[in-house]
């Protein structure tokens, strides 16, 4: 468990630092009322940033049937589309300029109720809070399931640099490894690095299109150093003697009669690893923090198919524990809203549009019971 960080009871915690959290903040700045938001990225937007193919266009778009304008205007995309580059770069001066309070690089690992409010237990302590509010999108990056701890093993290349000089192990049989890979690749080759990287996927065959696998294909001829380990299986999470967390992979595996198998393993710094292995939706999360979800029958739910799990809401974005909220993406494409003692399905677009007018509706209704 975390250290307490500091005794400050803010207001409103914010755990994710997207649009929907950028705006709470910036809403709850402008209210006068604490505020810290908790981002599991480098960066605020990271979620937008890891996503979005460089030089793809962001739209101010919003729904057909909806009435209200962008209800933060300062963090709503410009009406003539722009580069991902150009409104993540503008995004991270408003949060200079504002001074917004930001912790990046930390994850949240539970929250707990407390007699004046909600704990929120952290990696990098713990946190009080009157309120806390849920938006952290729903591009959340699946952990390895290993036995121990794979924590430190990273989820996107932050900064190229630090694979250099070293034997570097990519987990995941699709486009977003290829793609890693070969930017790691090319870095390395243009520093003269003979240093191998690892490419290792649970199944037998790696799944890459055409274009990504010929950008990887013309870096190997100029010389990439790649080893490939079809069929390799992460297994332990570990810390050797020396203090350095490990992961150790299953390459390949020899079944004997006697009921004793042989296998050969590599372990690796999990410095050196990157786990490309796609996202989940939030429903584990929400699980883990104890947030009720019902799942779609044929006959309620006309946007989720049937058998989903839907969040249970009130009309203020108040989940079924007293205090904490949620909106943004982690609840599109739609939720349950409860209303008046009746449930329905509530359509609830994933746009930067929704995610910001979702906080509007959340700071209201937090000032008010505050």
């Amino acid at each position: 468990m975390g250290r307490l960080v500091n005794n400050t009871l803010y207001d409103v915690i914010i755990v994710g630092g997207g649009p929907a959290g950028l705006s709470t903040a910036y809403l709850c700045h402008k209210q006068g009322l604490s505020y810290l938001v908790l981002e599991s990225g480098k960066a605020v937007f990271q979620g937008i940033a890891n996503t979005y193919p460089e030089g793809k266009l962001v739209y101010a778009s919003k729904p057909k049937d909806a009435p209200d304008p962008f209800m933060v205007a300062e963090l709503s995309p410009p009406d003539k589309p722009v580069t991902v580059e150009s409104y993540l770069q503008y995004v991270q001066h408003f949060v200079q300029h504002e001074n917004l309070n930001i912790l990046t690089d930390v994850l949240c690992e539970d929250i707990k109720d407390k007699r004046d409010g909600l704990s929120v237990v952290t990696s990098k302590g713990i946190f009080q809070g009157k309120k806390v509010v849920l938006s952290f999108g729903c591009n959340i990056p699946r952990e390895l399931s290993v036995y121990g701890d794979a924590k430190m093993v990273a989820k996107n290349v932050d900064d190229i640099s630090h694979y250099i000089g070293i034997k570097t192990l990519v987990i995941g049989g699709g486009n977003t490894a290829a793609d890693v890979i070969t930017n790691i690749l090319k870095a390395k080759r243009e520093v003269n690095d003979t240093q191998p990287v690892y490419w290792a996927h649970m199944a037998e065959t790696f799944d890459v299109n055409k274009e990504t696998a010929q950008r990887l294909g013309e870096e190997i001829l100029l010389g990439g150093n790649i080893r490939l380990l079809p069929g390799a299986m992460p297994r332990i999470g570990e810390v050797d003697e020396e203090g350095i967390d490990r992961l150790v992979i299953r390459i390949n595996e020899f079944k004997q009669s006697d009921g004793i198998d042989l296998y050969h393993g590599m372990s690796f710094p999990m410095k050196n690893v990157i786990a490309c292995i796609g996202s989940q939706g939030p429903v584990p999360i929400f699980d883990k923090l104890n947030i009720q979800t019902i799942a779609c029958t044929s006959g309620v739910c006309k946007v989720a198919k049937e058998g989903e799990r839907l969040v249970l809401l009130t009309k203020e974005f108040e989940s079924n524990r007293k205090g904490v909220y949620v909106i943004g993406a982690a609840i599109s494409p739609s939720f349950m809203k409860i209303n008046e003692g009746s449930i329905s399905e509530e359509k609830h677009p994933n746009l930067i549009y929704t995610a910001i007018n979702d906080a509007y509706y959340v700071v209201e209704a937090i000032k008010k019971v505050l």
